[in-house]
């Protein structure tokens, strides 16, 4: 309260009894404020319990909990610090014991708009199975808009049911996860490469150069849909490539296009520490070349059999599929000592959906209906990078790190 008269206030911080008082301070920002209000309350002997601070369109938005040694008076000496500095200042008296908060929820909303109905409905589904948001911060204006919020309440799996639930009537995408150390731990990031990493499916792009697109196209479609057995369709659409000369797979790796975002994505990664991995149903001809590229630390695809410079119409060695790419992401892990439960799984079709579920973090990126449904997290965001705001990345640092003076 500025130049008001606390006199309710002031009665009680002269109490015996009650010394915990939180400070809220609103006001224009200006470098100096913190420190003369630190020194303010050094000097009349005040401890500080907790403090956190914000600023918004350069606006000051500083709370604190002050503990106010018994019989002494601060309203006074702090509303006259915030009439020198046209900031306004007002106290509550709380219980001078710290609330205990046990690990959350970590909420991630992104969309190119985000309106109050998107923020009311989610708000609504946290309140009624009795979660509390805790904190919002906002982690990007570009390329979409992100939010993080920190909710707390003690049914967790009830809150996250009630928040995707939710998200399904919405216009933006909601990612949620639990909150602790391991989401800030350096993690593993396992990719799909087809439709995720890059905008084509490999097998498409061959098919095309081969003259039999549609014909493979129809094949692969149904087996993303889950409606065919991967391996099975796979040996059907390599045998149409049968006889094709080995030079054509140069000029399918020459029209591979990545998904907006991608170099952003994998570079960030690389600077956080974290390790990064593709595992492909399609061919070792775009993993080893996107691996090269993109420096990406482990890439597993299928084989195409090539003799006497030509295709055979076969596959050798693994066939990755469903299974495979799960027990890939295992394997991985494991050559990186990183638990799986600080992996990141993250794919389209169906056949990513054993992948998503070995991750600790399973994430359908502009995925398949089937695979929507089945995935830790959504995004139908077409910007790869955008990942990036699900893991607490704010835009900023990002865009810092860039710079050509960092």
């Amino acid at each position: 309260m500025m130049n008001g008269e606390p006199i309710e206030v002031e009665s009680a911080l002269k109490s015996d009894d009650i010394d915990t008082i939180l400070v809220r301070i609103n006001g224009p920002d200006h470098p100096g404020i913190t420190a003369a209000l630190m020194s303010l309350l050094a000097e009349t002997g005040a401890g500080i319990e907790d403090v956190e601070q914000i600023i918004i369109r350069g606006r000051l938005v500083l709370n604190l909990i002050v503990r106010v040694p018994a019989g002494k008076d601060i309203v006074k000496e702090l509303l006259h610090f915030g009439w020198e500095r046209q900031i306004d200042i007002d106290f509550e008296v709380v219980d001078p014991n710290p609330t205990n908060r046990s690990p959350g929820l970590v909420v991630t909303i992104l969309g190119h708009e985000v309106t109050p109905t998107e923020f009311g409905a989610l708000a609504g589904a946290i309140a009624k199975t009795g979660g509390n948001i805790d904190r919002i911060v906002r982690l990007a204006r570009e390329p979409v808009l992100a939010y993080e919020l920190v909710v707390s309440g003690e049914d967790r799996e009830g809150i996250r049911a009630s928040l995707l639930q939710t998200a399904d009537t919405l216009r933006c995408d909601v990612a949620v996860h639990r909150e602790g150390l391991g989401r800030k731990a350096t993690r593993l990031v396992v990719l799909d490469v087809d439709s995720t990493l890059i905008q084509e499916e490999v097998i498409e792009l061959v098919a095309d150069e081969a003259g039999c697109r549609d014909q493979v196209a129809e094949i692969t479609e149904r087996a993303m849909r889950g409606e065919l057995d991967f391996e099975e369709s796979l040996h059907e659409r390599v045998a149409l490539f049968e006889g094709l000369p080995v030079e054509l797979l140069d000029r399918v790796v020459e029209r591979i296009e990545l998904t907006p975002g991608a170099r952003t994505f994998i570079r960030t990664l690389k600077r956080l520490g974290y390790r990064t991995a593709i595992v492909s149903g399609g061919f070792t001809l775009a993993t080893q070349a996107l691996a090269s590229e993109l420096g990406i630390d482990h890439a597993y695809a299928n084989t195409l059999e090539v003799h006497e410079g030509k295709l055979t119409g076969r596959v050798t060695g693994m066939i990755v599929d469903r299974k495979g790419k799960a027990e890939l992401v295992r394997k991985i892990a494991a050559l990186e000592d990183i638990p799986l439960d600080q992996v990141v799984a993250i794919g389209d079709g169906a056949n990513d959906l054993d992948m998503l579920n070995a991750a600790g973090l399973g994430i359908a990126f502009n995925a398949k209906p089937v695979v929507q449904e089945a995935a830790d997290t959504t995004l139908n965001v077409p910007y790869l990078d955008a990942i990036l705001f699900v893991l607490g990345v704010r835009r900023t640092d990002i865009e810092e790190a860039d710079s050509p003076t960092t």
